[in-house]
Formats: structure tokens, C-alpha cells, sequence
């Protein structure tokens, strides 16, 4: 059980994950230059009271502790997995155990939360990209390349809902009714200005990218990055006519959010 005690003690922030955090924030689009975060007893305990006028205060210092206990726990569990412990999210968040507890009283909570806010980054950052890139396939390239960086955060996203396929579900329908029209908007756009030819779906592009990260954690002789690179390099030439296959086709992803990540070996 987490203490007062507990919630006053800060932990060190370990390096890895404080180098990381800055890469992934230095990756992001249109990040506001916003102060640290710190515990919310800090600025909502009674010995701290304020005037009502400093309410909306408040409530600024308790999001920006959401968002950056958000950001930490993507960037530790592209780490170590969905299972990293909680205490390595809160150092690297930089607030105490408590204040996690506090915004996510579990640990599915907290990777529901996660896997939902990496889902609207990606899928805001589509709109952002066609207006500041200098072309739309460098903009097409750039979303997959931050694509491949969410997919990063999912190790283990399985193991948490075991037994529970309805939360599994619903995320993986937001998965798809969020970032599938944005990558096809990307394609569409890319298509007109002529860099895009080949005939692909962006669900079936999405998968694709999907599989190819699936098998990169782990290995350091595998960069995911380049092979998406030369995929979506691809697409700048017409497919060679190829004749159906009477195989079974690949099963669609109806099911889960496994898109981009390793099958269970159970």
C-alpha cells in the first residue's frame, strides 16, 4: 500500500529513460514548451488551499501531471513492455508512486490511457504533417515513421486483458476508425501530387507496417525503421501484375490490436 511516505520520496529518474523522453518529445509535433510535472498534493492539498481564483491553476498542474505521466509510461513500455513497474513510469514522469495511483488506480488503466492518448497523437499528427512537410509522400513517411514509434509502446498489451475481450475490442475499433482514414488521407494526398502509385489499401498498408514491426523487438540487427523506409519507398512505383492466389487469404484484423505485435507463443 502506497504511503504519504511513499508519495514524498522521489525516485531518480534513470538516464535511459530520461534520454528517451527527450527523443520523444523532440519527435513530436507542435510540443508546448510547458513547465515539469509535480505531485498533485503539491497544488491540491489543503495546506496549500488557494483562492478559488487559483482553481484553473490547479487544474493545469494536474494535467500536465496526466500528460506527462502519459509520455513516460509510452516511452518505458517501448522499453520494457506493458509490464515495466509502475515505479520507473512515476521516476520518469517525475512525480511520486501516489500521484500515478491517484490518476490511474491500475495498471490497465494506465495502458488503456497510454495506448488512447499514442492513438490521437498519431492521429493528429496526419493533418499537421500534409501542412508544414514539403511534399505529401515526405508527410506520408514521416506519419509511419511515428506510426512505427506507437506501435513501439504495445509489447505485451495482450497479457493485460486476458479475459477481458470487450475493453480488448474497443480498443482495437479505435485503432482502426482513428488512424485508417488518416493514412488514407496521407495516400490520397500523395496520389494527386504524383509521388504515390501504387494501388494499396490503407488498412492493408497499416498491417503491413504492422507485421514488419511485429518482429523487431529484441533484435539489433533488425532496423524496423529502414524496412518500413523501403515499403513505403514502394509505393512511389505501379505493383507488377500478379495473379490471385486460390490459397486462403490472410484472416482480417477483426478481433484484436495485435496489428504490430509479436503473436503469444501460447
Amino acid at each position: 500500500m502506497v504511503t504519504d511516505k511513499d508519495d514524498q520520496k522521489r525516485i531518480a529518474v534513470p538516464q535511459r529513460y530520461g534520454t528517451l523522453i527527450r527523443s520523444f518529445k523532440s519527435n513530436r509535433i507542435n510540443v508546448p514548451n510547458a513547465r515539469g510535472a509535480c505531485d498533485d498534493e503539491a497544488v491540491s492539498s489543503p495546506r496549500n488551499a488557494t483562492p478559488a481564483a487559483d482553481a484553473p491553476r490547479r487544474r493545469r498542474d494536474v494535467e500536465r501531471n496526466q500528460r506527462a505521466l502519459l509520455e513516460a509510461a509510452a516511452v518505458v513500455f517501448a522499453a520494457s513492455g506493458v509490464d515495466a513497474p509502475v515505479r520507473e513510469v512515476a521516476a520518469a514522469a517525475g512525480v511520486g508512486v501516489a500521484t500515478l495511483y491517484r490518476h490511474f488506480p491500475t495498471r490497465s488503466d494506465l495502458v488503456v490511457a497510454v495506448y488512447r492518448h499514442q492513438i490521437e497523437e498519431c492521429a493528429q499528427a496526419g493533418p499537421q504533417l500534409l501542412a508544414s512537410t514539403p511534399s505529401p509522400f515526405e508527410a506520408t513517411l514521416h506519419w509511419v515513421h511515428l506510426f512505427v514509434d506507437f506501435l513501439g509502446t504495445k509489447h505485451g498489451l495482450a497479457r493485460v486483458w486476458e479475459g477481458d475481450a470487450d475493453e480488448f475490442t474497443a480498443l482495437h475499433v479505435l485503432f482502426l476508425d482513428r488512424l485508417v482514414p488518416v493514412l488514407a488521407d496521407l495516400l490520397d494526398a500523395a496520389r494527386v501530387s504524383g509521388e504515390v502509385v501504387a494501388s494499396i489499401s490503407a488498412y492493408r498498408l497499416l498491417r503491413a507496417v504492422g507485421d514488419l514491426v511485429a518482429w523487431s523487438p529484441h533484435d539489433p540487427d533488425y532496423d524496423v525503421r529502414e524496412v518500413v523506409t523501403l515499403l513505403i519507398s514502394g509505393l512511389r512505383q505501379p505493383q507488377p501484375h500478379r495473379t490471385e492466389s486460390a490459397g486462403p487469404r490472410t484472416a482480417p484484423l477483426s478481433d484484436s490490436v495485435n496489428c504490430g505485435t509479436r503473436p503469444s507463443p501460447d
